[in-house]
């Protein structure tokens, strides 16, 4: 094989296994459906991913201690809906699982924002084990919508404001989950009134190349070698 074959073998191996390791939405809620009004209660379940590649088994919900919470979908950033609610206490989240197997390199991002007496001190907490263990990935401040100084308006069906974009990497611990799991946990100590909404939900990663694809690319490495 001549050294032009060798490196078109080579590159044409390389780009197949680019594409498949390249990054992917495995689940995905951007609210296209509301939450049903006079929903009254400690938890609600919100539902599946509405896209991505691993929807299955994937959920969106949250838990409050005060059964008296009110759940709600005011608009969102740019979409028409949000996850919202009241009666905020320590420790009291939303949370989201999803199935990462088959994936590696996982991150989760959201827009999430307040009201004036909403909740603003969070974290973001992620379990591989089915929730008996808990590791914190980053804690945050979440920002008032159209509050003075902030640069911002409030949130509507039309407008995506970069400013609520916020991230977090899984790490190891992250890879191949069958159901990885991720809390957003006030960290705020008081009761509040207020609402707190949380909007565009992704999480995603780079799909693991298949066996095949890793053999190829072994060989095209080969050739090259020998080549040289």
């Amino acid at each position: 094989m001549n050294n032009r074959t060798t490196w078109a073998v080579a590159g044409v191996v390389s780009a197949a296994v680019s594409l498949t390791a390249s990054g992917a939405v495995i689940a995905a809620w951007s609210m296209p459906t509301a939450v049903p009004t006079g929903i009254i209660g400690s938890s609600y379940s919100y539902g599946t991913a509405n896209s991505g590649d691993s929807t299955g088994g994937s959920s969106l919900s949250g838990f409050h201690t005060l059964a008296t919470t009110v759940w709600s979908s005011p608009s969102g950033n740019g979409s028409l809906y949000s996850l919202s609610s009241n009666g905020w206490t320590a420790g009291d989240y939303y949370q989201v699982v999803a199935s990462t197997t088959g994936f590696y390199g996982v991150s989760i991002s959201w827009n999430q924002t307040r009201s004036s007496t909403g909740p603003s001190l969070f974290a973001v907490q992620m379990s591989h084990d089915s929730g008996a263990s808990w590791m914190s990935l980053v804690n945050y401040t979440v920002i008032q919508a159209g509050g003075v100084g902030t640069n911002t308006t409030s949130w509507n069906t039309t407008t995506g404001q970069a400013a609520f974009d916020m991230s977090v990497a899984a790490g190891a611990m992250g890879d191949g989950v069958g159901g990885l799991m991720f809390r957003f946990r006030s960290n705020t100590t008081s009761t509040f009134a207020g609402t707190n909404r949380i909007d565009n939900i992704v999480v995603s990663g780079s799909a693991v190349p298949a066996p095949g694809a890793i053999a190829l690319l072994g060989i095209a490495g080969l050739l090259a070698r020998r080549r040289r």
